[in-house]
């Protein structure tokens, strides 16, 4: 398939998904990813719900970015963030995987409840790394549907939607990054053979994988 039937194909997924869910919303962190697949829903219905998930230890790039974007394309958003943070200040160090649960998975499934989602659309691409080869286009789990339309873009295809459209991109990719998470778990390319998601917690058992949010249940 070529770039263009992919994105035909990503467009006529979310329009299908929109028929089959009267409560559907796109996830969008603001990386390269989500950007594309909330370009192409936007084309389907401009004012398709979106929520998105923050936290307090987003790179203040990303926040500006976000804000800029929510102005520029009218978005019909809802934020979710636990912005807790006292005694958690280093948890993201010292115990990664809780710092994801409670910062990520827990806001998310708080999204899909305050929403009523029966479905979700992701920007998850299959290329990106170890963990996210073996994903379907659409996926159930416990009554809950999620829609990847972009799964088959390859990173290249991405960054030509992007300059296609001439969507402005977080800053950060300018730097030097290839995937954007928080800012203590995200560290710029060091080798050109890495995966796109290799800077993704860095030196921790969970180098390269996930926050949770695709890997367990939402319900």
């Amino acid at each position: 398939m070529n770039f263009v039937q992919k994105v035909e194909a990503a467009e006529e997924l979310i329009r299908e998904a929109m028929r089959e869910h009267d409560k559907i919303a796109v996830a969008c962190s603001f990386g390269k990813d989500s950007m594309v697949v909330l370009h192409i829903a936007l084309r389907v219905n401009p004012e398709f719900p979106v929520f998105s998930v923050m936290t307090p230890f987003k790179f203040k790039e990303t926040l500006h970015y976000k804000s800029l974007m929510t102005e520029r394309w009218h978005l019909n958003i809802k934020t979710y963030m636990d912005s807790f943070v006292g005694e958690q200040f280093d948890l993201y160090h010292t115990d990664p995987d809780a710092c994801c649960q409670l910062y990520k998975v827990e806001p998310t499934k708080q999204a899909i409840h305050d929403m009523r989602l029966s479905a979700w659309i992701t920007g998850l691409r299959r290329t990106e790394g170890r963990t996210r080869v073996n994903y379907g286009f659409v996926e159930s789990r416990d009554g809950l549907v999620k829609v990847n339309p972009i799964l088959d873009f390859t990173e290249t295809d991405v960054w030509r939607y992007i300059g296609v459209n001439h969507i402005p991109v977080n800053p950060l990719y300018a730097q030097g990054y290839r995937s954007l998470g928080c800012e203590p778990c995200s560290r710029k390319e060091e080798d050109e053979s890495e995966t796109e998601r290799a800077g993704r917690w860095s030196g921790t058992s969970k180098c390269g994988g996930e926050c949770g949010i695709h890997s367990q249940s939402l319900k």
